[in-house]
This record gives structure tokens, C-alpha cells and sequence, in this order.
């Protein structure tokens, strides 16, 4: 009986470790310092080709601004801005801006058309469900990196 719970102790822990282990390395990766959108691209084709995941990245992209969500919205965490950044290849990605959390003018203080560096949080849920989040000046103890939008060389914190 001892033996049969050790193992099972065993097992366990090596269930707890085993599965993690991608995860965290992924999660601290360092946040690039500069733009690396060929990083994101990576990042995006590897998450499409596992599916969804729980695994939230850094990522520190440029591009251009297609479109914007000209209304705020309210979400159970606060007021968010919406734009899509194309980021090369013929990809676009959604950026969420938490609008209670930034220094920033009113919304929309972005426009189709703008230059944008972001940094953030990349989170893939589906294909249709993906975005970059968590481009704020806040931290957690679950997110150690600060974001931030600039636009047009004008940083938002």
C-alpha cells in the first residue's frame, strides 16, 4: 500500500510537471525590446497549428493601423479600444487597448492609416479569438511586463 501511493505521488507530480513545462518557458520568454514582427508571426503559426492554448506571450510589434473600432466598450474588466495592425504577410492582428487603465485622450486615439508600435500580451483562444491585450503600463504577478501604444511617435501608457 506505501509502495502504490508513492507511485501515485509520482505520477501526479510528474503530471504537474510534465504538462507545464512548454508553457512556462513560453511565458518567460523575454519581451523583445524592440519590434520583432517576424517573432509574432512565428508565434501566431505555431498557436494555429496546436490550437487553442492557454499560453499568453510578449510580443513587441509595428505596423500600420487598417481599422478601428470607433466605440468604446465595456467588458467585465473596464472600457477597451479596438484597432487591427497589419503586421506584414498579409496578417492583421486585434489590439485591445483597456481604456480605464492608460493615459490617453478620449478614444478613438487612433486612426486607419496611423504607424503604431505595440507591446503586449498575445493570447489565442481560436483563430477568430486572438489578439494583443495588456498594453498598459500595469503589471501582475501573473503578466510581468508593462505595455504600451505609441501612434504616430506618441506613446500611451
Amino acid at each position: 500500500m506505501l509502495f502504490m501511493m508513492s507511485r501515485l505521488r509520482l505520477l501526479a507530480a510528474m503530471a504537474c510537471f510534465a504538462a507545464p513545462v512548454s508553457a512556462l518557458a513560453q511565458v518567460s520568454a523575454p519581451m523583445p525590446a524592440t519590434c520583432d514582427n517576424s517573432r509574432f508571426l512565428n508565434d501566431q503559426q505555431t498557436f494555429e497549428q496546436r490550437g487553442a492554448t492557454r499560453t499568453d506571450l510578449p510580443e513587441h510589434i509595428c505596423g500600420r493601423v487598417i481599422a478601428v473600432a470607433q466605440r468604446a466598450q465595456r467588458t467585465r474588466s473596464g472600457w477597451h479600444g479596438y484597432f487591427y495592425v497589419d503586421v506584414g504577410q498579409g496578417v492583421s492582428i486585434r489590439i485591445v487597448s483597456g481604456l480605464d487603465e492608460m493615459s490617453a485622450p478620449q478614444w478613438p486615439w487612433v486612426q486607419k492609416g496611423d504607424t503604431v508600435e505595440v507591446q503586449g500580451r498575445y493570447y489565442y483562444d481560436s483563430l477568430r479569438k486572438q489578439g494583443i491585450d495588456w498594453t498598459h503600463h500595469g503589471t501582475s504577478r501573473k503578466w510581468p511586463w508593462a505595455g504600451y501604444v505609441t501612434v504616430n511617435g506618441h506613446r500611451y501608457e
